[in-house]
């Protein structure tokens, strides 16, 4: 839908105030500590203005009221030593307040001795709706009509028939006076259900909740949702923008979400504003909807998206095409040359190029070195960390081995990198330099992880076709990959999964072989896609291709601080 207008439904008006039991309720206790206990409990049953019954009693606790609270109150030792202990008066004050939203005058602290009671009863907290009378009058109240939002205060702005005085009974009676004054003041702001109540009093404004209506329209099942603002252009020609894409295994629900106290974000409080209307894409799968999500987020560019905006915005090493190569940090695969990651950041293909160097004695330099033709080795040939191919000797005679060493690491093995720190770190840790042994070990697991994701996306890419299924509640989720990219997703009940699969594969999408072995996909695409197809009980239907990894491309679980310090003990630097 977009700026049209639609008649709220009974579910999206909610419970109308006139219509909701409110059970206001006011508590005495020995302090506010989390030890105190509840020496009185008074509370009053309300229901379109009339008082249908009203609940007191004191308390007996465990030990002596201290003294300033029996001032306070006016509750002594000797008034509760004959009253009932809370064991007996919680489960009463639970059946008349059955089926009730409590009120109270600073609920938190009411609230949660109630809360507090009940479990230490062994009874079951009913999680009822609380309004606090002080969250809504500060919302509804200009400073200059109060100077605070006592209950004292209040009980006089409202002209309330009983005096708060510290007694739980009154107190309950006089909040039942605000809660009234409240009532009356809010409905002029367009406050009429329990629902507008309870967000009126988190601050949820009348225009966003007014928005509600738009979720009526959407389907309750897995999609993409995005919001839109409807204006005009310079020459009056209509112009739209999609502000926010999103996606959601249940579109009504996560829509409505956006216009409650539940959205807390700013920029999306502003973004509800700004927009004229929400519409909907319903999807087969769960899966569809993650990555619709994604490929609209990559071709719209939303304002009020941050996640995934810049999907291609990644990061390479790149072993360079010539006599010597060397890594080169990229930021596109162009062609078959050997590329690994991607990274997410430059400092991150920094760190993983800095391990590489320490691993393989790998040139440094970016002269483009000549195979006939000498030239003066740097300080780090000197050094003895790099062979120095450029005095053409015996360094660029073994350059090739060195340069193939660091392509198997990243097709095929990732221990040799991973095992070239062992004397490092194990000689950092005797010398007990914990926290430079803590930054080696940590960019040699960034690496490993980075290794890991290149493995688990290549994988996917070489597939020219996956065809997987997995259980739902509709019977099987079936989804068509090709390249690492969803070429299609569709559900079938048990008895059609077969035909299912074989009607979505002969109408998937058409999906050429990508360059240099990388998914056809975004790498974001591919990792959703990867993770549902590792999912418990998939159960693959047809497969194009080897998806596969290398046997020593990953590690077993635990196994990776064995590989960085070898039989050493990682009780110190796990310590550190």
């Amino acid at each position: 839908m977009s700026n049209t207008t639609y008649q709220p439904s009974f579910e999206d008006l909610g419970v109308p105030l006139s219509d909701v039991t409110f059970v206001v309720v006011d508590l005495e206790t020995t302090g506010g500590a989390a030890d105190s206990e509840i020496t009185e409990v008074g509370a009053v049953k309300v229901r379109g203005g009339e008082v249908l019954g009203e609940f007191q009693t004191l308390v007996r606790p465990s030990a002596p009221i201290p003294p300033m609270i029996q001032v306070l109150t006016g509750i002594t030792n000797q008034m509760v030593a004959t009253a009932p202990p809370l064991s007996q008066v919680l489960p009463a004050f639970a059946e008349f307040a059955a089926g009730a939203a409590i009120v109270a005058h600073n609920a938190r602290f009411d609230t949660g001795f109630l809360r507090r009671g009940y479990e230490q009863l062994g009874l079951a907290w009913p999680r009822p709706t609380v309004i606090d009378t002080v969250a809504v009058a500060r919302t509804a109240l200009l400073r200059d009509e109060v100077p605070n939002c006592k209950l004292a205060t209040l009980a006089r702005y409202f002209r309330a028939t009983t005096e708060p005085n510290h007694r739980a009974l009154s107190d309950a009676r006089a909040t039942v006076d605000v809660l009234h004054g409240l009532l009356a003041r809010v409905g002029n702001l367009g406050v009429h259900t329990l629902e507008d109540l309870t967000e009126f009093a988190l601050q949820v404004s009348p225009d966003r909740r007014a928005k509600r209506v738009w979720a009526q329209q959407a389907p309750e099942c897995a999609g993409v949702y995005y919001f839109v603002a409807d204006s005009q252009a310079a020459d009056g020609a209509p112009k739209r923008e999609v502000l926010y894409v999103g996606k959601s295994n249940n579109l009504k629900r996560r829509v409505r979400s956006y216009f409650s106290a539940a959205e807390k974000r700013g920029r999306i409080h502003e973004m509800v504003r700004v927009a004229t209307g929400v519409e909907f894409i319903a999807c087969a799968t769960d899966l569809e909807a993650e990555v619709r999500e994604l490929r609209m987020i990559e071709s719209l560019a939303p304002r009020y998206n941050r996640k995934s905006r810049n999907q291609r915005k990644l990061t390479w090493l790149k072993l360079t095409d010539e006599a010597f190569p060397r890594l080169s940090i990229v930021h596109a695969v162009r062609d078959d040359a050997p590329h690994f990651g991607p990274f997410r950041s430059r400092e991150a293909a920094d760190n993983a190029a800095l391990t590489l160097y320490d691993a393989f004695k790998l040139r440094r330099c970016t002269t483009r070195l000549s195979k006939r033709k000498a030239s003066p080795a740097c300080a780090l040939a000197e050094m003895g960390r790099c062979l120095a191919p450029c005095e053409l000797g015996p360094g660029a005679e073994g350059y090739a081995e060195i340069t193939e060493a660091v392509r198997s690491s990243w097709e095929a093995d990732a221990r040799p990198v991973l095992r070239s720190v062992r004397g490092r770190l194990n000689k950092l840790i005797a010398q007990q330099r914990y926290e430079e042994a803590g930054v080696v070990a940590e960019r040699l697991t960034a690496y490993y992880r980075t290794s890991l994701r290149y493995h688990r996306v290549r994988a996917l890419a070489r597939c020219r076709q996956l065809v997987a299924a997995a259980p739902s509640a509709a019977g099987w989720d079936i989804h068509v990959i090709r390249y690492g990219r969803l070429a299609a997703a569709t559900t079938a009940t048990s008895p059609r999964a077969r035909a299912a699969a074989e009607e979505a594969t002969a109408s998937a999408e058409t999906v050429l072989p990508p360059v240099g072995g990388w998914p056809a996909a975004s790498i974001e695409e591919a990792e959703r896609v990867a993770a549902w197809l590792e999912l418990p009980g998939i159960r693959l239907i047809e497969t194009d291709g080897d998806w596969e990894w290398p046997l020593h491309a990953g590690l077993p679980d635990d196994a990776l601080p064995l590989e960085l310090l070898g039989e050493q003990p990682l009780a110190e630097l796990l310590a550190s």
